[in-house]
């Protein structure tokens, strides 16, 4: 099996990489760098070289523009509850278009149910409409301290919590039971797939 992790820099992806490469899983990493909306940051490239120690494999690291997505979800959706949602959708279809190109068959998330907005069982089922590509969340059924304990043993909870900041269009009370009607009205007014190409041609 070979899988792309999307990788936040946050303290959950990196265990679910980690997680899946000790089940025997080739490793591909994508970051969505969110500048402007989060402050610059190499966490993620301290990331991977740590497991890349601990897994033993040369785990590629892919980093895909992601702020103009943003902003256009900021000028286009009026309601600003379902940013999240919108967000994550587009992440997912961006690793899903470098998941064919690197012969993965497998997208994996650190998701932990209901552990933040975007995470709830309904929302979750909202994000996967917008791929077709299998989904493996190795996290779901953690807490946060089961999870906690896991990156410090491997090494990555003291690079993630690193230069802490939050992003920048995260709503006040982010939805936690999105309508996919809703979703999809808002994504028309959007170019999706040019978005899509322009963040692969963007790629580093």
């Amino acid at each position: 099996m070979k899988a792309i992790v999307l990788l936040s820099g946050g303290i959950d992806s990196p265990v679910a990489a980690y997680v899946m490469a000790k089940q025997g899983a080739e490793i591909v990493a994508l970051h969505m760098d969110n500048t402007p909306y989060t402050k610059p940051s190499e966490k993620a490239k301290g990331i991977i070289e740590q497991l890349r120690k601990v897994t033993g494999q040369e785990i590629p690291l892919i980093i895909a523009p992601h702020g103009k997505f943003n902003l256009s979800v900021i000028e286009t959706t009026k309601s600003s509850h379902i940013r999240c949602v919108l967000c994550k959708r587009f992440m997912m279809r961006v690793a899903e278009q470098l998941a064919q190109q690197e012969n993965c068959n497998a997208i994996v998330m650190g998701d932990s149910l209901g552990q933040v907005a975007s995470q709830t069982l309904r929302n979750m089922k909202v994000e996967q409409q917008a791929i077709h590509m299998q989904v493996v969340r190795p996290l779901i059924g953690l807490d946060k301290e089961e999870i906690i304990k896991i990156a410090k043993e491997i090494g990555t909870y003291e690079l993630s919590i690193d230069e802490a900041y939050e992003c920048g269009i995260v709503p006040d009370k982010p939805s936690t039971n999105a309508s996919l009607e809703k979703i999809l009205e808002s994504e028309e007014p959007m170019d999706v797939p040019e978005m899509i190409k322009n963040t692969i041609t963007g790629i580093k």
